[in-house]
């Protein structure tokens, strides 16, 4: 049952978030790979509206965090609050002590929150003073970032980055969507959209990654993926362009990242082995906040999408 609950949420949020149909699997395997994730795009692209469907679909707590340049690492974590009535004090714990949080335009807000924010993603916890606190078992963060304002910003360093499993690139929907997400809020303005659905639990949840980890992925696809890894850190083996192109590549940690969202992608998808079109699908969202362009590739206006394109071009797929 636990698969026909997750396609079921799969379709509902197709449903409900119209034309952004990657960010909606980019959610789900997400979930399923253990991982957090951060969204780029203008505003008004269903970003919160697609994070807050997936939070109706779990028996969990969701909390939306607006980041701002005053906020404090306590406005996350929570802070030690004195009780005259006993004279001790007592923890209030913050926003972060939730299932699913949405960090909303998190390079709004300084370093220090942002590093508040790194520990809750990376160790499952917070500290505050002297004590640590444990933070839910199920926990994901969904970072979105504008690109279109960068006056007043605090740009996540390379190491935060990392953190996250997959980097989501958002574009404007065609007219046909458009027309479509029209008559969806007119729709849902009269009362005609049926919102409800199945909620799924935690511990299913927790079994569903567990078959996640058992999809089959074949050597040869192991050494493909390593290959890819590679070819960021040494790109002068593979071709002289992306040399020039790529400063520093990226971490082991996008290894596993490419590996455990591969499969993620191959289970949704209904198979239990990956295919070459698995792992390069899910090459972009893993490598694009990873890789370090030179000054040369920026100032020509080398994306990272292209180097990404050139690196699958280079690396061939053994037999």
């Amino acid at each position: 049952m636990s698969k026909q609950h997750i396609q079921a949420l799969r379709a509902h949020l197709n449903k409900a978030i119209l034309g952004q149909s990657e960010l909606v699997d980019s959610l789900l395997i997400a979930l399923l790979a253990d991982g957090h994730i951060i969204v780029e795009g203008p505003p008004g692209l269903a970003k919160t509206r697609a994070v807050k469907a997936l939070a109706d679909g779990i028996e969990g707590d969701f909390h939306r965090v607006q980041f701002t340049p005053d906020l404090l690492p306590a406005d996350l974590t929570g802070t030690d609050i004195f009780r005259p009535q006993t004279s001790e004090f007592v923890f209030e714990s913050g926003p972060l002590f939730h299932n699913i949080i949405l960090a909303d335009e998190i390079n709004r807000a300084p370093a220090k929150v942002q590093s508040a924010l790194l520990e809750a993603m990376a160790e499952h916890q917070v500290t505050v003073g002297k004590k640590t606190y444990a933070l839910p078992k199920l926990f994901l963060v969904m970072a979105t970032q504008n690109p279109l304002e960068q006056e007043g910003t605090y740009p996540l360093p390379e190491a935060q980055l990392d953190r996250f499993i997959m980097h989501l690139e958002l574009d404007y929907p065609d007219a046909k969507t458009e027309r479509e997400i029209l008559q969806l809020n007119q729709n849902e303005v009269m009362g005609n959209f049926a919102k409800g659905i199945q909620k799924l639990p935690a511990e299913q949840i927790f079994a569903l990654r567990q078959e996640v980890l058992n999809v089959t992925m074949a050597p040869h696809l192991e050494q493909y993926l390593i290959d890819l890894v590679m070819a960021t850190r040494h790109p002068g083996q593979f071709s002289q362009q992306l040399a020039d192109w790529i400063s520093f590549g990226v971490s082991p940690r996008a290894t596993l990242a490419l590996a455990r969202t591969s499969r993620a992608r191959a289970w949704l998808d209904g198979r239990d082995f990956v295919t070459p079109d698995d792992i390069v699908s899910c090459c972009y969202p893993v490598f694009r906040h990873r890789l370090l362009l030179s000054y040369e590739a920026e100032a020509d206006g080398i994306s990272a999408n292209k180097v990404i394109d050139h690196i699958i071009s280079q690396v061939a797929l053994a037999a």
